[in-house]
């Protein structure tokens, strides 16, 4: 099933929808256990949970929740090694420049609604080349509420233009889903991502699924 009309605009979560930035969580997760004596971790165990952001590392690399006397520091640090080296590895996904170059070709604005700080999201993005092709980036330090609200949504679309129902919204996780819902926009949810239990996406209620960036692409055409 393919989108059965030209979108308004196309919005992508970042960090395991746009691009793979677990190289760079990897390797400063792994560093940081280092610097406290540990041994580095396998890094699908912390791919997994890219997605879930920074207090998902600390929790995955220290089992630390945020009330843990030692979570505030451990969180400091990884923060700013990470802030130290945030495109180091970073890369789009294999596929996703030909996607995007391919919605330009077409005229369709595209851009980012994440929930990575912009301290974070702009050096990345600009790293990578993407600061100037893209429509608009929307990140927690512009708005009120976080995803699954449908602020950062409805706050792209403005910025481009664009009617929210006639725009779509990917993600790889529930909350980019829900957001996108929340927002009345199609929604497609894609499983290369950072998923912990690949076959829950099944139950996201997403408008569409893509296994593989081509995929995707397909779905966009």
């Amino acid at each position: 099933m393919k989108t059965d009309t030209k979108p308004d605009s196309v919005l992508f979560d970042l960090d395991g929808t746009l691009i793979d930035t677990a190289p760079d969580f990897i390797r400063c997760l792994n560093q940081l256990r280092q610097l406290h004596g540990l041994t580095p971790l396998p890094a699908e165990q912390i791919r997994r949970s890219v997605s879930n952001g920074a207090r998902a590392m600390i929790r995955v690399g220290f089992g630390l929740e945020p009330e843990h006397p030692d979570y505030l520091a451990k969180h400091t640090e990884f923060l700013d090694l990470y802030e130290a080296g945030v495109a180091v590895e970073t890369t789009l996904f294999a596929d996703m420049e030909p996607l995007l170059q391919a919605l330009e070709a077409r005229g369709i604005p595209w851009g980012i609604v994440t929930n990575k700080p912009v301290r974070f999201a702009a050096p990345l993005i600009d790293a990578l080349g993407l600061a100037e092709r893209c429509a608009t980036v929307v990140c927690p330090d512009h708005v009120a509420q976080r995803k699954p609200h449908p602020e950062a949504l409805f706050l792209a679309c403005q910025h481009i233009g664009a009617d929210p129902a006639k725009s779509i919204y990917v993600g790889d996780h529930e909350r980019d889903i829900e957001a996108g819902r929340n927002a009345g926009m199609r929604t497609i949810a894609v499983r290369y991502g950072y998923i912990e239990e690949p076959a829950s996406v099944d139950s996201w209620q997403a408008d569409l699924i893509a296994d593989t960036v081509s995929d995707l692409a397909k779905l966009l055409q």
